[in-house]
């Protein structure tokens, strides 16, 4: 009788000693996030904006947190090269995905690996990268009413440069096509420079490209600027209207650059991540910045970002059905 007592102290006591040192294990195991180099790897090419907004990130994240974070360049395929890159990855935090609006565009141009809902965790929309629409100078408008009327009285007259089939800017305008009845005829370019120097040069009539792109051209007087195709003026060029206020009510086209995370992330990395990005986009020299570069900050917060990707992926698969677009 004794011996089972003390068998069965020994017995409670080695259950409390393995539960206390596992506890220990946990506790002393349990790494504040980052505890390593973070990548960021981005879904188009060195230089543009999505590089330039996530090497920003990157660098504000370095200084706050004392661990590298990594810009990878894995263009390619519509960015889908990077994003079944980050989707086949540990959710960990330690590898992420910058990509733009064409992350809600890809799933109806190509047959993919990985499921752009299903596979990811939203982190935050970064920033929004406005589109001017511009013509050549010869082309008798100035306002989004006057090009409606012209282009209706002078049916397929009217040629419009793109950065590639399937391309935001290519979608922007088929959006326009479709809301606003007008007969324009597409010319597909491969990027977004030789779509700008065939306007400029009066090959074409009309385009619709960043601020970033078209900005010294509306300087230098040779193209102009009609409205943004945003659902509001933007921050970094107030003095032009956007299309939905200049005639076209509902037209809606914000191109943005935005940060994933495979899904399965924790909640907690996926909000420090957040809050971080968040309060270096608030500071007033950041915002500055961001104007000087063509962009707005947005800072969308996850749970926000992940209903809107979903409702931008249903968008832009009923423009893409109903131009019969298709991926280069």
């Amino acid at each position: 009788m004794l011996m089972r007592r003390i068998s069965r102290r020994s017995g409670v006591a080695a259950l409390i000693a393995l539960v206390t040192f596992s506890a220990w294990g946990e506790q002393s195991s349990a790494q504040p996030y980052p505890a390593k180099p973070v990548r960021i790897v981005v879904a188009l090419a060195a230089g543009g904006g999505v590089d330039t907004s996530a090497r920003i990130v990157a660098q504000k994240l370095t200084e706050a947190w004392g661990q590298q974070i990594v810009v990878d360049n894995r263009p390619g395929a519509g960015g889908t090269i990077a994003s079944e890159m980050v989707a086949r990855a540990a959710p960990d935090g330690y590898m992420l995905l910058m990509d733009s609006s064409a992350f809600a565009i890809t799933p109806s141009l190509y047959k993919l690996a990985y499921d752009p809902v299903k596979d990811f965790t939203p982190v935050m929309q970064i920033v929004l990268s406005p589109h001017l629409l511009v013509v050549h100078p010869s082309v008798p408008v100035h306002s989004v009413k006057e090009l409606i009327v012209f282009a209706r009285s002078h049916p397929n007259q009217l040629l419009w440069s793109s950065s590639g089939n399937g391309s935001p800017q290519h979608l922007a305008l088929e959006l326009f096509k479709m809301m606003t009845g007008v007969k324009i005829v597409h010319v597909p370019y491969k990027g977004t420079a030789p779509s700008i120097n065939d306007l400029i040069g009066g090959r074409v009539s009309l385009t619709a490209a960043s601020v970033v792109s078209t900005m010294p051209q509306i300087k230098a007087g040779r193209l102009r600027a009609i409205a943004v195709l945003s659902s509001q003026r933007s921050q970094a060029v107030p003095q032009f209207p956007s299309v939905a206020e200049a005639g076209v009510p509902g037209y809606e086209v914000d191109v943005w650059y935005g940060l994933f995370a495979p899904a399965g992330t924790p909640k907690g990395v996926v909000t420090r991540l957040y809050e971080e990005i968040a309060r270096n986009l608030a500071q007033p020299e950041l915002k500055e910045r961001m104007y000087g570069l063509g962009l707005d900050p947005a800072g969308m917060p996850p749970d926000r970002f992940a209903s809107y990707v979903q409702a931008e992926i249903v968008k832009w698969a009923k423009v893409v059905k109903a131009a019969g677009a298709k991926s280069e």
